[in-house]
């Protein structure tokens, strides 16, 4: 009879402990697949340029990260003026992907608040987002010399995250 009551208390308990690590790990940390594979290929306008193409095959043989934004994201206006400042600093080519937006509201949006970008690839229906696993704007990808995704960060870049890894790592991928 004891034995019958042990199997359902056993398996709260397990439940229990994996509601405990789950609450220790932070959401911003979802892991990428992509990370240390090489990143999706593609080729679509640019929205400044709409008549010119853009593919990660451009930039070959230099380390560059590629910010996932729209003008309708609320997070996006939030890492925007670090993006304006990060951009006139040079360190890194910044290659803006305008994802599911429309093309008038983007270039109003820049066009207010500054363009941070070398250009923006524009993805007007997601598609580009999804093959790079874009769960929501913004998202940041650092990309190396030979086109291997090294780093995601989800959510908005913050300075801390700027100055503690992102930097930190492009400058250890532009010396390899």
């Amino acid at each position: 009879m004891k034995a019958k009551f042990l199997v359902p208390l056993a398996l709260f308990g397990v439940l229990l402990g994996f509601l405990a690590i789950g609450l220790q790990r932070d959401p911003h940390e979802v892991p990428s697949p992509l990370v240390n594979k090489s990143a999706p290929a593609f080729k679509v306008s640019q929205l400044i340029a709409a008549d010119q193409q853009f593919s990660p095959a451009d930039l070959k043989g230099k380390v560059w990260m590629l910010n996932v934004w729209a003008s309708w994201c609320v997070a996006c206006r939030v890492e925007h003026p670090l993006l304006v400042e990060l951009s006139q600093s040079r360190v890194v080519p910044v290659i803006g992907l305008d994802y599911k937006d429309k093309r008038a509201d983007a270039l109003q949006f820049l066009g207010k608040n500054g363009d941070p970008y070398n250009l923006s690839a524009f993805d007007s229906d997601g598609r580009v987002g999804i093959d790079y696993g874009v769960y929501g704007v913004p998202e940041t990808f650092v990309i190396d010399k030979s086109g291997v995704i090294r780093h995601k960060q989800i959510g908005p870049i913050t300075r801390e995250a700027l100055q503690n890894t992102i930097l930190p790592l492009i400058n250890e991928l532009n010396k390899s």
